[in-house]
This record gives C-alpha cells, structure tokens and sequence, in this order.
C-alpha cells in the first residue's frame, strides 16, 4: 500500500512491528511504501520509504530516501539532450527481498512509465554492504523523452562505492551523493537505511557517510549568499556584473580505458551566471572527479565537483581534415542539501579548440565558451588532448591565435614600414613646396 504525505520527509528511527502493521502472507516479504513529498524551492520531489517484512511481519530491511535522475539521450535528429527523471507519486516495490547469510537483499522500486530502480546488499559476519545499483529508464516515456531515438528500457548497472556499516547499524548520508556512468547521473540525498535489520528493530548506532561526518567540510553549492559576489553590508548595491573571484586553479585531469591513459586535459575553470544574480564559480580541481569515455571518432570528459558542479565537454573528429574539436559542451548545478537541479544547461554547436589528429591543443589565454544567454564557461591554461595519446604524455600543441605572438612581428613591422613611407611622403610634399616657393620669390 501507499501512502502521501504533505511533509517533509524526516529520519525514522526504531519502528516497531505493531507500529507499521500490514496484512500476513503465507510467505516472503512484504512492502510498506510511504511517499512523502518535499517542497525543494521550485520543484516538488518525492522521498520514498520501504519498509520489507519477512513472512511473519518482522521488519527485515528499512530504507527512506530521495534520489533524481539527469538522463543524457539521442533524439531522432542525431542531436543530444538533457532529461531530468524524477519519483512520481506512484510507486510500486515489487521484488524487494528480506536476504539472508547465503542471499543477498534487495531493495527495489518502478515509478513512472516504466522505470524502475534497485539496489542489493550482502553481509559477512559482521559488515553489510551495497554491491550493485541497477537503474532502468523507458524512452517510451514521452513526456520525459519526447523525441528519443532509441525507443524502450535502458538498463544501466553501477558497482555501490559504499563502505562496509557494521551489522546492526543503519546508514544515513543527508548530503548529495552521485553515480555517473553511460550518460546518467543519479543524485541521492537523505538516505537512511538498513538491510538485515536484526529482531524487526532499526538500529539506533548510525554509520554517517564520508560528506556527513563533522571532519569533512560539507559541499557548499555556490549561491547569491557564499559566493564572491555576496554583499557583506546590510544596504544591498546594485550590481551587473560579478565581483572577481581570482583566476581559477588549473587542475589536471584524465581518461583511461583499462590501464591506457585516451585523453588529457589541463584546464583552469570559471563559470560565469547571469541569471537572476551574477555568479562566479571556479572549479576546484581537489574536490573535482574524473570521469569520460574514448572513441576513434568521439570522447567526452567529464568533470564532477563535489556533486554540484556538473560539466562534460564533447569532442569529436572531422575524417575529411583529420582534425578534432570541442562540439559540445554540458553544464549542470545541483543544490547538495535537496538534490534540486538549480542550472542545467547546454551548447552542441561549437567548433572550437580544433587541432589535427595525434596532435593537442593549447591556449594559455583566457578564452569564452557561450553555453546560453545565462551562462559562460571561461578557461584558462588550456592543454587539452582527447585522441591518440600516448605514453601519458601531451603531443605536440597547436596553439591558439591568442597565445601566438609571432603573428606580432609582421604586423608591427609593417606598421613601422608604412608609417616611415608616410613621414617620407610628407618631407617631400613639404621640401618641394619650400622650393616651389623660393623659385617664385626670385
């Protein structure tokens, strides 16, 4: 059964088999589902809450939490965009099971039109942990997908980072946590949760996440209040443009395919908002994760800061001149405390950073990346090489007309030229004038 309710959703701590009562089957688990949903600012996104009892009514796995999906896909014109797949207010839990010590436990939900999400767990002696997140998304669904090019479900596997949490004890991370693979994003928040619950009891000794933990600076998304442009007066002034934050840090990022090393990249950060209040944001490559795919004729980057700053750069290869370009470049600013998408935007248009292949590109200047009216990507530093690498190593850089002093050199010695012919010019009007003059005067 499910239930809705208009609140928050809010940690649940140590349910009782009477509390939570629901009808006896002969065997196997059973499901209880509250939906609760949330007011995130401008969306509405719904929490899910599991409850599994095994086949006497006894609590044997508990799970609430909330989770969004950022789904990239082909539309029948062969272009790219971006969807956003949210819990609706029906779901269903089929599937779900209690596990034992020879089998693993499962917690699974379908929501929407054909989606469906699930994780497992196994434990040994003491430890329990998650293993695999499985996620399937339907294309069917048009009013996520309206013009998809592959139709029907994708499903995508991803293998749980989750550290082992002591038995008995129940996990809890209230802050953004993300997987990112084949082009999908998932983002969960608020997540409490326990499988192999002992005795039907939630156990009352949390295991925190690494994000959660009073050691680990939490993940600040950048807004009007903690950004560079932030105001520390009480009078508000009028501003149109960013206060400047300083060049960004020039990070150093890669991707491999197996243990071999296919693009490199050394690049320093800002992105530039306008919308609403002006905004600087530089990338931190510290807390920057690494992430892309290689191709003969397409690779991407793609760049993960500390779960709120999203950014992947698409390049590809022209056959007729045997040269690479950045076509398209993805941004996306999510609020770590509610998984909300604050920004998501998107340019597949541009052909820039061009350099023949087996070769790299290089700008030291800064140089501007127009995503849309509301945002700028600037890079400084730039070394970028996203085919034929080898040994780890950059090839030979083709550098942008901006780093090119060179071109320097013929234009001011012409300029030294025509404006010593000009001098010339002038001496000789002026010389032939005076004996113009003296010629008269006798």
């Amino acid at each position: 059964m499910a239930t809705l309710l208009p609140r928050p959703p809010a940690p649940r701590r140590s349910p009782s088999a009477g509390s939570m009562a629901a009808p006896r089957r002969p065997a196997g688990p059973t499901v209880l589902l509250l939906l609760l949903l949330g007011a995130c600012g401008f969306f509405q996104s719904y929490a899910v809450e599991v409850d599994v009892k095994d086949a006497s009514n006894i609590t044997c796995l508990y799970a609430q939490w909330m989770m969004r999906f950022l789904i990239k896909y082909e539309t029948n014109s062969s272009d790219y965009k971006n969807a956003s797949l949210d819990l609706t207010s029906s779901v269903t839990h089929n599937g779900s099971i209690c596990g034992s010590d020879t089998q693993a436990a499962l917690l699974a939900v379908q929501f929407g039109d054909g989606h469906s999400w699930s994780v497992n767990f196994t434990k040994n002696n003491e430890t329990y942990r998650a293993e695999f997140i499985t996620f399937t998304y339907n294309t069917n669904d048009t009013a996520v997908f309206p013009d998809a090019k592959r139709q029907g479900p994708v499903t995508i596997a991803v293998k749980d980072a989750m550290h082992p949490i002591q038995l008995n004890n129940v996990f809890v991370c209230h802050h953004t946590t993300s997987f990112e693979a084949e082009n999908v994003t998932q983002i969960f928040w608020n997540v409490t949760m326990q499988p192999f619950v002992q005795n039907g009891t939630i156990g009352k000794k949390e295991s925190r996440c690494r994000a959660d933990t009073p050691t680990s600076a939490p993940t600040v998304l950048p807004t009007v209040a903690n950004v560079t442009t932030a105001s520390t007066t009480v009078s508000p002034a009028p501003t149109t443009t960013p206060k400047p934050a300083g060049n960004p840090v020039t990070g150093n990022y890669s991707v491999k395919t197996g243990n071999k090393t296919c693009l490199l990249a050394t690049v320093g950060l800002q992105l530039n908002i306008s919308r609403d209040k002006p905004l600087l944001i530089n990338v931190d490559p510290k807390t920057t994760h690494t992430d892309g795919t290689c191709g003969n004729t397409s690779a991407t980057l793609k760049l993960n800061d500390g779960n709120s700053t999203l950014i992947d750069f698409m390049f590809v290869v022209n056959a007729s001149v045997q040269k690479f370009y950045l076509k398209e470049v993805n941004v996306t600013l999510v609020n770590h405390q509610n998984g909300s998408v604050i920004l998501s935007a998107d340019n597949n248009n541009f052909s820039k950073w061009d350099a023949s292949l087996g070769n790299s590109y290089m700008c030291r200047k800064e140089q501007t990346l127009e995503i849309n009216e509301d945002l700028q990507v600037h890079t400084f530093n730039l070394w970028v090489q996203p085919f034929l690498v080898k040994e780890n190593k950059f090839s030979i850089a083709q550098e942008c007309s901006l780093d090119d002093d060179t071109i320097l050199i013929p234009i001011v010695v012409g300029a030294a030229l025509a404006g010593l012919i000009v001098i010339i010019v002038i001496a000789y009007i002026i010389g032939r004038r005076k004996s113009y003059a003296g010629y008269q005067t006798l």
